[in-house]
């Protein structure tokens, strides 16, 4: 049996630096990992690309782990920041 996903994390452009939502298409996407560490080398990926970022751990998974945008960088770079 495979583990299941545990993890999301949720990207996207900035709503209010977009002049029109509906010629862009969606704003925000999701992406769901089996493991912390694959989330943080995605969010990595993503915080490069200048996209706003969050994250956390899917329902029903204990304990519950929400990383709002003001921690993202704090959470991905864990271990490499001061």
């Amino acid at each position: 049996m495979t583990q299941a996903d545990i993890w999301y994390v949720a990207y996207g452009h900035d709503r209010t630096l977009k002049t029109d939502v509906r010629a862009t298409g969606p704003v925000r996407s999701t992406r769901t990992f089996k493991s912390e560490a694959d989330a943080k080398a995605f969010a990595k990926q993503i915080l490069a690309q200048g996209m706003s970022v969050t994250a956390g751990t899917l329902n029903p998974h204990q304990p519950k782990q929400v990383i709002g945008g003001s921690q993202i960088e704090r959470w991905a770079y864990a271990g490499l920041m001061p």
